[in-house]
């Protein structure tokens, strides 16, 4: 589970070395702990398992071209897919969000950039692993 948040084996090693954690802010505060102390090695990992996010079936067709280009240009910059962190963007800010992110982004350098995206990874990692847990918090009502 806990590499289905982040792609790094080392990450989800630590995470998974201090449990069990007294509290759910204690977990994400050991997540972003362990999100802090990725190596280059275990950043290029964990950033080779992300993908591009796709836009939503229903923006129109300019709005995915437009996506779909921002995307590539930003992987052949840096040599792999734009990270971002959506958490707390409303679902009809989210393209625009990812398109000024990535335009805004194309102009760092790799070294600033890595910076950046290992940031959003870190985030990226928090909002997963929120969202896992509470789906499994959540009681789930089976039929009669």
């Amino acid at each position: 589970m806990l590499l289905s948040c982040c792609h790094s084996r080392r990450w989800a090693e630590r995470v998974a070395a201090h449990r069990p954690y007294p509290t759910v802010d204690a977990l994400l505060a050991a997540a972003d702990e362990a999100g802090y102390d990725l190596s280059r090695a275990d950043l290029d990992e964990a950033l080779a398992a992300e993908s591009s996010a796709l836009p939503h079936p229903d923006a129109p067709p300019a709005a995915r071209t437009a996506l779909r280009a921002a995307h590539a240009a930003y992987e052949s910059s840096f040599g792999h897919a734009f990270v971002i962190s959506l958490d707390g963007v409303r679902p009809g800010e989210r393209l625009d969000q990812v398109l000024a992110g990535i335009r805004s982004r194309l102009g760092n350098e790799a070294e600033e950039e890595r910076v950046v995206a290992a940031d959003e990874l870190r985030r990226l990692a928090r909002a997963r692993l929120a969202f896992r847990l509470a789906e499994s918090l959540t009681p789930r009502h089976s039929a009669p």
